[in-house]
This record gives C-alpha cells, sequence and structure tokens, in this order.
C-alpha cells in the first residue's frame, strides 16, 4: 500500500487548523476507518461544538463596472456572460457550444419569509429560472457574442450530458432524455423523464449532477441528503447522500457509493477509470467541523454520512445500530476547509494553461453560512500525479469577498469547465455571471 505524501498530510492539518499530525493508511485500519490508500484520516480535529455554531449568511453586492474576480499573474479574466439567474452549473459540448444550467433554490411562503428576516434570502436569487441557456464564442475573445434558451420550463435543472443523439438533463425530481442534434446543438422539447429521483420533503441539497464513464454505458448520478444530518429520520434519506449509476435508459440503478452528504462535482482523475467527487459536509459542529473534501469514489464504499465523517469520527447528534459501519467507512482523500461549499470540479485535460496545471482538479467553493468568518469564495486548484493528489491546494480565483468583516461578497462561484480551446469558464451563481479565465 503506497503510502501518502507529506506535503497533503501538512495540508490535512493545516486544513482544519487544529489537527496535530496525520495518520498513514495502516494507522487508519487501526483505527477503525477504511482507507482509500491516498491521503488519510486527520487524526485530531476539534471536539463537535468547540466553537459556537454561528450563522453568517453572506450578502451579495453584486459587480461593480469594470470589476472582475482575481486569477494569477498570467492569466486574463473576462466576463464572458452576464445578466443571467444564478448560473449554477456549466457542459461544455462537442463543438464547442456553452450550456449554462440557470437554477436555485425553491422555497415556500413561509420558509421565503424566514430567510428574508434571517438575511439568507440576500445570498441570491429566491426564485429558480428552471432553464438551459446555449452561449457560443467563435472568435475565442473569452465573450459570448451568441446567446439563446436552449431547454426551458425545467425543475431546477442542474447536471447535463450529450451522448450521441440524446441530452440529459437532472431535474431535482428525475433524469430527463431529450432528442439531440449534436451537430446543431439543438435539443426537442419532447423530452421524457426516465428515472425518478428523491425531492419530496425537505429538499435542503436539490442539485443532482450527472457524468458518463468512457464508454457511455453508465451514468452516474449525484443526489445529496435532503437534511444536514438525518435531523428528519433516514426514512427521508432513501436513495440520498448517494452516487447512483443507471444505464442510459434509466434502468438497473445501483447505489455506486453512499455515505457522500452533497456529493456535487464529479470527474474522472485523467488516464484513469477513478471517479473523484467534491464533498459539501455537515453544519453546526463549530467553525472548524467538518472539512469538505476531494475524493476518490470507490465502488460500493461508504463514506460515512450521517454517523461518521473523515473517517472514524462520530457526529454526537445521531448513532447508528449498525456495528460495522465505523469499520467499513472510507476516509476521504483531501481536506478543503470546513464550510468552503465546495461544489464544482474539473480536471483540466487541456494545453494552453502552464504545465503544472495539466491533469490537476479545479474546485469552486461556493462559500457557507455556517462560519464566523467567511470561508470559500474562490476557485482553488489541486495538482494530481497519476490519478492522485500531490501537493497542496492552492488559490487560483478570488477577489469574490468584497469586505470580510461585513460578510459582503460580489458573488459565488460553483460550477467550473474547460473549454474546447482551454480556457476555464466559472459560474458565478450569485453575481448571475460566467467569467472566462484564459492565459495571456
Amino acid at each position: 500500500m503506497k503510502q501518502p505524501l507529506s506535503i497533503l498530510a501538512i495540508l490535512a492539518v493545516t486544513a482544519c487548523n487544529n489537527a496535530s499530525r496525520t495518520k498513514t493508511a495502516e494507522d487508519s485500519s487501526a483505527a477503525g476507518g477504511a482507507s482509500t490508500g491516498n491521503i488519510v484520516q486527520i487524526d485530531s480535529l476539534p471536539q463537535p461544538y468547540a466553537t459556537p455554531s454561528v450563522k453568517n449568511f453572506s450578502k451579495v453586492l453584486g459587480w461593480p463596472e469594470g470589476k472582475t474576480p482575481v486569477a494569477p499573474p498570467g492569466f486574463v479574466v473576462t466576463k464572458f456572460a452576464d445578466s443571467l439567474e444564478n448560473p449554477r452549473w456549466i457542459y461544455v459540448l462537442a463543438n464547442g457550444d456553452v450550456l449554462v444550467a440557470e437554477s436555485s433554490t425553491e422555497n415556500n411562503v413561509i420558509k421565503k419569509a424566514g430567510e428574508v428576516l434571517s438575511g439568507k434570502a440576500k445570498s441570491g436569487n429566491s426564485n429558480s429560472a428552471n432553464r438551459i441557456t446555449l452561449f457560443r464564442d467563435a472568435n475565442q475573445d473569452g465573450y459570448a457574442e451568441f446567446r439563446k434558451i436552449f431547454l426551458q420550463n425545467l425543475r431546477q435543472p442542474f447536471g447535463m450530458l450529450a451522448i450521441g443523439e440524446q441530452f440529459y438533463v437532472a431535474n431535482t425530481d428525475g433524469l430527463m432524455v431529450f432528442p439531440f442534434k449534436p451537430e446543431s446543438s439543438v435539443a426537442l422539447s419532447t423530452g421524457k423523464q426516465i428515472l425518478s429521483l428523491p425531492a419530496g420533503g425537505y429538499n435542503n441539497h436539490w442539485t443532482r449532477n450527472i457524468i458518463a464513464n468512457k464508454d457511455n454505458s453508465k451514468i452516474y448520478i449525484a443526489v445529496g441528503s435532503g437534511s444536514n444530518v438525518g435531523e428528519n429520520g433516514m426514512d427521508h434519506e432513501k436513495r440520498r447522500a448517494n452516487i447512483l449509476e443507471v444505464n442510459p435508459d434509466g434502468t438497473g440503478e445501483r447505489i455506486y457509493a453512499s455515505g457522500l452528504r452533497n456529493p456535487v462535482g464529479m470527474d474522472w482523475a485523467p488516464g484513469t477509470s477513478t471517479l473523484y467527487t467534491a464533498v459539501n459536509e455537515r453544519d453546526e459542529l463549530g467553525d472548524e467541523l467538518v472539512p469538505d473534501y476531494l475524493t476518490s469514489v470507490q465502488p460500493g464504499g461508504f463514506y460515512g454520512w450521517p454517523y461518521y465523517y473523515f473517517g472514524s469520527y462520530e457526529d454526537p447528534r445521531i448513532k447508528s445500530t449498525d456495528t460495522t459501519l465505523k469499520q467499513r467507512t472510507i476516509t476521504p482523500d483531501l481536506a478543503l476547509g470546513a464550510h468552503t461549499a465546495s461544489l464544482g470540479l474539473t480536471f483540466y485535460e487541456g494545453s494552453s494553461f502552464p504545465a503544472k496545471y495539466r491533469g490537476g482538479a479545479f474546485i469552486g467553493q461556493r462559500g457557507s453560512w455556517n462560519r464566523a468568518s467567511l470561508s470559500g469564495y474562490k476557485v482553488i486548484f489541486v495538482p494530481f500525479n497519476n490519478g492522485r493528489p500531490s501537493g497542496e491546494p492552492e488559490d487560483f480565483l478570488t477577489g469574490f469577498i468584497a469586505d470580510s468583516a461585513k460578510s459582503e461578497v460580489f458573488g459565488r462561484p460553483v460550477g467550473v469547465a474547460e473549454m474546447k480551446d482551454g480556457a476555464l469558464l466559472v459560474a458565478d451563481d450569485a453575481g448571475n455571471t460566467v467569467w472566462c479565465i484564459r492565459k495571456q
């Protein structure tokens, strides 16, 4: 079994601010937590409730004229598209056209009123556009000169996928398929639902991402938990906190991996058949708990939610009667910081960025409401080597926070995607903008 890399061991400590060291893969088994063989378990996270659980909802100001996020030297950031309504996710078609899912949380009247009183409603729009918009940048100057509505009247659409002459949309309540003309980027409106997805009742994590395997024989669907930590009863969490696997016609469903509170971004590590996901972890245990994470996904693996986190750490709010769960819980590969809302994920396979970025992972961190100081609100980069993390995450796109002391932000990055020419797109759902980052 490979030993963990020391640089990532240091990172796992740093990300949680209170850890003293990390366990090796062999240590993890002895402690009762299964291991992936990569970077493993943080040895000493702070105790639950070591700090109060804080409600700190960001206030979105929007982007002033001429202001953009900030990329590293040598890159240029342009406003690829604006005047959208909560652009959450991006999908690039084979011909280079860009699809953007515009959707957001839909609350009932009572909950909307509560969010206004709490300040949460200020973090973004409260009505979902429920559409997918197509953009085209034919001259590759970083600005989309063409846009049109691709599909509309959807139900909180998020994940998108084109396979031949079929176009899939993951609504919050089901997987849809539409006849598709790839040569002209046209999806006919006569779609049908081929798989229902759990969305009733408390549907806190409503996004549904989708991705196909290399030969397009299977589709993987990320379905987040309906609650924070199963507080409404686990009967309400059936088929949730999972990555599901289905055939392209919606049949043959099985749970590919479970115990993933809110797995959103999914992508295949370049040169491998290993699926990775970015997971948004649980709230209300304190400022430094629980770290969001990036992890490889083992078929049939269990990652702890809601009973355990980061391996064998027990959540004090819920107990399992299954005595084997603790031993079976897989420790995630890489901590990304608590309450960062790490959601977007794409591996960079282009050649226009410097060599250090090739094969690495870009992760969109939307930022959370549950930390005294804002965390996240940026896009980070994780270097990879041979299909595994090989260095510390580093900031790539920043400048989303306007005034940390006032919890004011210009926007909130979510989805990240690579364009055909190697540029990077970032969906800023609260700033209603899609940003383009290119090498100068």
